[in-house]
């Protein structure tokens, strides 16, 4: 299916970020929402990733490759892109025991990477992110959880094979406090990633749905480190038809200062998934 994006216009409300005491409020990073974008939930609608030049790659279930699907890879998350490689996480039926990142290089070649899961890990891939310096993977699992995996970047890092192979888990990121369906992080800074939570419980952070910040006590470097976990806001959940919404995938462009978060709508609305903008002031 083509991708449709449609840029509806700009919004001047500002979102203040940050929960807690005032003073901690006032010292909070603050965002303004700029506008609403809508892509085509096959198409684009489990993630995107911006490119040097800006524009924007999406993911969505049309987005598999023929010959991946064929190998089992029937889910593709929220993607990636770093020094020009294009990084998708994918995961397999129920029954898996393995999960997969494939890079793509900017000559469109395709390696596969394949992950075998660790006892007790849970088979889901639901996003790649990769550190600034291009060397450490991030990704993360469903349901509740206090830690994000941590893998050496394919192509990027030289302790990863080159044309493809095993990729072994390096460590992990621990978080202070337990995180529950995180379908999309992405790096804004060397120590601060920002993640979009499917959570409509309320039990863990006030927020439903909402747009988590994990700070680093200083920059991945192979070695096990600690995130300190708060919720920024609740990501909108706008629509005329009524049901349930999805949160799916998060976006941070370092060259414009954007971040982009996706929202399906429910009902017969989730054929076009709602992508917000935001800039911070």
């Amino acid at each position: 299916m083509k991708r449709h994006l449609r840029t509806l216009g700009c919004l001047s409300v500002a979102l203040t970020l940050g929960a807690g005491t005032a003073a901690a409020a006032d010292t909070a990073p603050h965002w303004a929402q700029t506008g609403t974008a809508y892509t085509d939930t096959l198409g684009g609608g489990q993630g995107l990733a911006s490119r040097a030049d800006g524009t924007l790659l999406y993911r969505g279930l049309a987005s598999i490759p023929l010959d991946l699907r064929i190998k089992g890879w029937n889910h593709v998350g929220d993607p990636d892109i770093a020094r020009g490689h294009v990084f998708d996480a994918y995961q397999g039926p129920d029954t898996a025991t393995s999960k997969m990142f494939a890079v793509t290089t900017p000559a469109g070649k395709r390696y596969e990477y394949v992950h075998r899961l660790n006892p007790g890990e849970k088979l889901n891939n639901s996003f790649a992110a990769v550190s600034p310096d291009g060397q450490w993977l991030v990704s993360g699992e469903w349901g509740e959880q206090r830690r994000l995996q941590v893998f050496p970047a394919p192509l990027l890092n030289p302790a990863t094979p080159p044309a493809g192979g095993d990729l072994t888990e390096t460590w992990q990121i621990t978080l202070d406090k337990p995180v529950r369906d995180i379908q999309g992080c992405d790096f804004v800074t060397d120590t601060r990633l920002l993640c979009a939570s499917n959570d409509a419980t309320g039990t863990l952070f006030p927020e439903i749905r909402p747009l988590l910040q994990v700070d680093l006590p200083h920059k991945v470097d192979g070695r096990p480190i600690t995130g300190t976990v708060k919720s920024l806001f609740a990501l909108p959940q706008r629509s005329v038809c009524s049901g349930t919404f999805e949160t799916e995938g998060v976006d941070y462009d370092v060259n414009s200062g954007t971040l982009r978060a996706e929202m399906i709508p429910p009902g017969v609305c989730a054929v076009a998934t709602a992508v917000y903008s935001y800039r911070q002031g």
